[in-house]
């Protein structure tokens, strides 16, 4: 029943008014509730509304507390005592099966969510310095001459073209906010405080362009309260969008009559031009309008004399959209000057070499589950933030639903958190597959004590949790060193990038595939000079690894890279043999004679024996081949693997991988997979429209 909250009552808070208007947002927020929300998980107790969104003073009623499908859409008036807000940390503990330990695999996977959030945006940071480094000269290059003032016809026929910066991004479009949105801080910080972001969906003509870039120049960049005798903040409805209004606003704020006002401290500091340029970033250059850009460009270059303007064009397919959009009366008041950023592949590869192909992190991705995300990646949007979203969501399904994710920790924290195992965590580990394989290997003893004593089985889990570190330190330069090998192979084998050799060895033996044996006989065939770089380069990814056991490999990896660089050739004593073969050859002579010399020819190079050079390349495939056998069997085969890796491929696809006609068909179907009511059913129905709503509903 609707009951007002206040004695007022006018045509605006009449209750049929009231409910009319948010009756379509109260039904919609809650089949949007049941349709989206993914069935199981960490997710299950999540809601896109919170209480009170829809109207005021009011909450939605949850869905554990409905007794019928008709309370999902009426508002009802809530408790007198303020609910408590619920965090994080509490969202994680209700729902889960085994609540043990919960808040500890909370603070684990905050923990390492940290740290690879700050791995991730060093990265970010490194990748796009050289970017943002070119475009800073660029920027400070751009209106040199206006900065020196300069008068002369030359300079002033020069400084009519508009710099413009042509950054080709790629066509991860869902990573490019990231980027502009750095760019921008960057630019601000060491070039100009007046740095414009448009998108093409705010910019539908030229009014609303230079409404909205007028917007952000005057009203981001002054304080109102200590400037407001020199420049008062307009408001959008007061803006006039014309050039000359622009002009006089950049007058005014650059003027040099008094240096140490606290409006120019607020709004340059040191590392600023002493004229900044204003700069515009079209952050998606394909989706604006020709006749917007056309008629902006036109304006602009009337006026550049006037104040140094530089644009900033956001390219995601080829930079010669720029002719296409622009005819080349336009396009030739450009000085277009291009800048390349690392692909999106590229990008991905180095994401996956900071978070997966090292022991820095605990958690792993089993092969399936990686595999769902570079295929997500590859096939759906290309964007590298939401391959890491995705790990991020590997590694809180992770945490929420395995119970023995409490050690997938640091070595050290992880031994110390075994001594404090529950008995029902030791239960936990006696069931997994790899550690009932383990103990089957043991001698009947030992298996009865494992199975019976916790401080022996905890005590085994530490050596365990050893093996499975020791494991990873030597797995990754390993695999590098596998990599380097077969890279640069004809038709790649065994893939060209890193992460196709990591999902096969992931899945199998690599080296009992047929993949393997090609890759390898290829390698036995390789020049002197390509081995002797990629041993180079082994040397220096093996002398890297901070594992004790891969000190021996390395020296002597070294041994035969010295060997390589002494060898001489020694073919001086093999060149008589074929010289005389050769002149008998240049003889006249029959058919006979001519078919025995060349079956001699033959017979002698098959019993020739082979070479220093060839004898030692033998050598060293074969010490690889065994470093790859001994160091690269897949993760499946060690003990406790189940701790680290996470492998639910498919609650992954069902989080990530959207499919609406499934959800609809399910929800009409079994709606208690989305309702998650207890025991199936739904108890005290009221009104016989339930049944009529949901076919075969009972």
């Amino acid at each position: 029943m609707w009951k007002e909250k206040t004695g007022r009552r006018d045509r605006n808070s009449s209750p049929s008014r009231a409910l009319s208007r948010n009756m379509a947002v109260v039904k919609s927020a809650h089949i949007a509730h049941a349709l989206i929300r993914p069935a199981g998980g960490i997710f299950e107790r999540c809601s896109i509304f919170s209480s009170g969104d829809a109207v005021k003073g009011w909450k939605f009623p949850p869905v554990d507390c409905l007794t019928g499908l008709h309370q999902g859409c009426f508002v009802f008036k809530p408790d007198s005592k303020k609910a408590k807000a619920s965090s994080a940390a509490d969202y994680f503990s209700k729902g889960n099966t085994d609540s043990e330990d919960s808040e500890l695999r909370f603070d684990t996977c905050q923990l390492l969510w940290k740290q690879i959030k700050c791995e991730t945006e060093q990265l970010q940071e490194d990748l796009n310095k050289k970017l943002f480094d070119n475009l800073i000269t660029f920027l400070r290059q751009s209106h040199s001459d206006f900065q020196k003032k300069k008068t002369k016809w030359a300079c002033r026929m020069k400084s009519s073209e508009i710099p413009t910066a042509a950054v080709v991004l790629g066509v991860n479009v869902m990573d490019h906010d990231l980027t502009f949105k750095s760019l921008s801080e960057v630019l601000h910080d060491d070039v100009t405080p007046f740095v414009v972001s448009l998108r093409s969906k705010e910019c539908p003509g030229i009014k609303q362009l230079l409404q909205k870039l007028m917007i952000q120049l005057m009203g981001c960049h002054v304080d109102v309260d200590s400037c407001e005798e020199e420049y008062s903040k307009p408001s959008s409805n007061r803006i006039r969008c014309s050039v000359a209004s622009l002009i006089d606003w950049y007058r005014n704020i650059t003027k040099e009559t008094d240096t140490e006002s606290q409006c120019r401290k607020r709004v340059f500091s040191s590392r600023h031009l002493e004229s900044p340029p204003v700069v515009v970033i079209f952050k998606d250059l394909e989706s604006f309008t020709t006749k917007v850009l056309q008629d902006f460009i036109f304006i602009s270059s009337h006026c550049i004399q006037e104040f140094p303007l530089v644009l900033i064009f956001g390219i995601a397919t080829s930079p010669m959209i720029i002719h296409k959009l622009l005819p080349h009366t336009v396009s030739s008041s450009l000085c277009i000057e291009l800048f390349q950023s690392l692909s999106c592949k590229e990008h991905l590869t180095k994401v996956i070499d900071k978070l997966l192909l090292t022991s820095q992190f605990p958690f792993k991705l089993s092969e399936k589950v990686l595999q769902v995300l570079i295929n997500i990646f590859l096939y759906h949007d290309f964007s590298v933030q939401n391959f890491i979203k995705g790990f991020q969501l590997s590694l809180l399904e992770h945490c929420y639903s395995h119970p023995l994710s409490v050690l997938c920790c640091e070595l050290q924290e992880a031994r110390k958190r075994t001594e404090t195992l529950s008995h029902s965590q030791c239960e936990n580990i006696r069931r997994l597959p790899s550690f009932r394989r383990f103990v089957e290997n043991q001698v009947s003893n030992k298996q009865t004590v494992l199975l019976t004593d916790d401080e022996c089985l905890k005590e085994t889990t530490q050596e365990l949790l050893q093996d499975l570190h020791t494991y990873h330190e030597n797995y990754f330069p390993i695999l590098c060193c596998l990599h380097a090998f077969t890279s640069s192979l004809p038709k790649y084998p065994l893939g060209k990038q890193i992460r196709e050799l990591y999902c096969t060895c992931l899945e199998k033996k690599v080296w009992e595939t047929e993949e393997y044996e090609s890759a390898i006989q290829l390698v036995r065939m390789m020049a002197k000079d390509e081995l002797v770089v990629i041993l180079e380069k082994c040397v220096e990814i093996i002398t890297s690894s901070p594992s004790e056991h891969l000190k021996i490999p390395s020296e002597k990896l070294k041994q035969y890279l010295d060997q390589f660089r002494n060898l001489e050739a020694e073919a001086n004593g093999g060149q008589e043999e074929p010289i005389s073969s050769l002149q008998e050859l240049q003889k006249k002579t029959d058919l006979y004679h001519l078919q025995k010399t060349l079956l001699e020819m033959k017979e002698s190079r098959k019993l020739k024996k082979l070479t220093k050079f060839e004898m030692l390349r033998f050598e060293v495939v074969d010490f690889v081949d065994g470093l790859v056998r001994n160091y690269l069997a897949p993760a499946e085969m060690q003990t406790l693997h189940e701790v680290m890796y996470f492998s639910a491929a498919n609650t992954l696809r069902e989080h990530l991988n959207a499919a609406p006609r499934v959800a609809l068909h399910t929800a009409l179907n079994n709606p208690y997979f989305y309702l998650k009511v207890r025991n199936g059913r739904l108890s005290n129905v009221p009104t016989p429209s339930l049944y009529l709503a949901i076919p075969n509903y009972v």
